[in-house]
């Protein structure tokens, strides 16, 4: 069965990606490893292409030991340089800080009560229409700004408007899906 997407077409991996995930809501578990390693991946891919990082996930998984906030969140400077000599993944210094900081913001967040699941509902954007698909839309909307904003203040970083905006649709939070997709108008 041939099947229009938004993306991903001709790479099975990449096909898998977009039919079976981008796009769905996560169950999380109570430590939100699920959602934080969405968010830690989108900060890696930023400026590259989400095949590069989906081509690399098992060993990010590895790396960042299976992305669980408290281990991630006690890394330390002989971790950083482990990190940075590990050719299986993106060795890009700043996105591993970055990565290991998001993971003590978290627990931070954690500690105060707050749930990135309850923040990333918090922004929910209102259904949207086809034009904001389109190939000249902005890879951000107000309330990935809102968010972006939020989480810096909570300590995040590499959570930029595009990145929470790339985020919100990957989890299903916002539609990505766009027009002709069969996922955009899944069969009933």
């Amino acid at each position: 069965m041939t099947r229009n997407r938004c993306f991903g077409t001709g790479d099975p991996l990449y096909e898998r990606y977009h039919d079976e995930e981008w796009g769905s809501p996560v169950e999380d578990t109570p430590d939100e490893r699920e959602l934080f390693e969405r968010l830690v991946l989108e900060g890696f891919q930023a400026g590259l292409s989400w095949l590069t990082i989906l081509r690399k996930r098992d060993a990010f998984r590895r790396a960042f030991r299976g992305f669980v906030p408290a281990k991630v969140a006690k890394f330390d400077d002989a971790d950083v340089e482990r990190l940075m000599e590990d050719e299986s993944i993106i060795r890009n210094r700043a996105k591993i800080l970055a990565a290991i900081g998001n993971a003590r913001a978290l627990l931070d967040m954690h500690e105060q009560g707050i749930r990135l699941e309850a923040l990333f509902s918090e922004f929910t954007p209102p259904p949207s229409d086809s034009a904001e698909h389109s190939p000249t839309a902005p890879g951000y909307t107000p309330e990935s700004t809102a968010l972006s904003k939020r989480l810096k203040g909570l300590g995040f970083r590499f959570v930029g408007p595009t990145t929470m905006q790339a985020t919100m649709q990957a989890l299903g939070i916002a539609d990505g899906h766009a027009p002709g997709c069969w996922l955009a108008d899944p069969p009933q």
